[in-house]
């Protein structure tokens, strides 16, 4: 990029921060790479803890509570209170907590969960009674240890009947050997065996930002969303009406842009140019 552009790009971010009252952000590819906080992202977040921003870091993972990714976090040199972080098992439960308030007070809370601590404690503390007797919903999150057996009764309470709920859509998540199979991939296999697609919760899902900006009282003509992914974090951030931010420190490049149909409001290097704009 020629140095004006750079300059140009740098009060872009310097007078949209102005306007912004409150912030989302992704996780994985923003604030952290590799279990490494990214260069700046510490500085960001204390500036808005410091300023008393309002904002959410999101994550389409399941697995963890906040309390466990705001520990583990800290390890990567992050200070980020567990109320300031939102979930793909948090946007569900609540998104079904409305869904049974919708039909009546204490009506279709029983769930069917494939998951971890993350979804299981965010449906308990929704109010969901978690079963295999005749659930009103079968719950689809992520965990490392994805059975046979729980599969075939999620399949068997979905023909009974039970709507499907997916907390995301990836279809792979990383590990130290490799891709393996995600929430998406066995919602695939579940949706062949039964012939229900899944509604799908988390992101690219606008139903998550939303849920988000709930959380912190936020209006999308003041929020922006920062996020490394132009078809999970910029296209629901652009759907939700948020301003973007693409941050090329993680999956999406510079020259991946032009293949997408739609553009972020901005583009930066990483959360480091943004940290002294706010």
């Amino acid at each position: 990029m020629a140095e004006a552009d750079k300059v140009k790009t740098s009060a872009a971010v310097y007078r949209s921060g102005q306007e912004i009252e409150c912030w989302l952000t992704d996780m994985d590819g923003v604030l952290v790479h590799e279990n490494q906080a990214v260069p700046g992202a510490a500085e960001l977040i204390q500036r808005w803890v410091d300023t008393s921003k309002r904002f959410l870091v999101l994550t389409n993972n399941s697995i963890f509570t906040p309390r466990d990714l705001a520990a583990r976090l800290r390890t990567s040199g992050l200070e980020i209170p567990e109320e300031n972080i939102w979930t793909s098992a948090l946007a569900t439960a609540q998104f079904l907590k409305d869904q049974v308030s919708a039909g009546g007070p204490d009506s279709g809370n029983r769930a069917y969960t494939i998951g971890e601590a993350g979804l299981t404690t965010a449906l308990h503390e929704a109010g969901f009674i978690l079963t295999d007797q005749n659930p009103d919903f079968v719950v689809l999150g992520e965990t490392r240890t994805y059975s046979f057996e729980a599969i075939t009764m999620a399949i068997r309470l979905i023909l009974a009947g039970a709507r499907f709920i997916a907390t995301n859509p990836d279809a792979t998540g990383p590990s130290k050997e490799g891709p393996m199979p995600a929430t998406g991939a066995i919602a695939a296999l579940i949706t062949k065996a039964t012939g229900r697609e899944p509604y799908i919760v988390g992101k690219p899902n606008p139903m998550m930002f939303r849920s988000a900006m709930n959380q912190i009282d936020a209006h999308s003509e003041t929020t922006a969303m920062i996020g490394d992914r132009m078809d999970t974090d910029i296209i629901a951030g652009m759907e939700a009406g948020l301003h973007t931010v693409l941050v090329l420190s993680g999956i999406t490049q510079r020259d991946d842009i032009a293949s997408y149909p739609f553009r972020p409001n901005q583009v930066l290097d990483s959360v480091a140019d943004l940290k002294n704009q706010i």
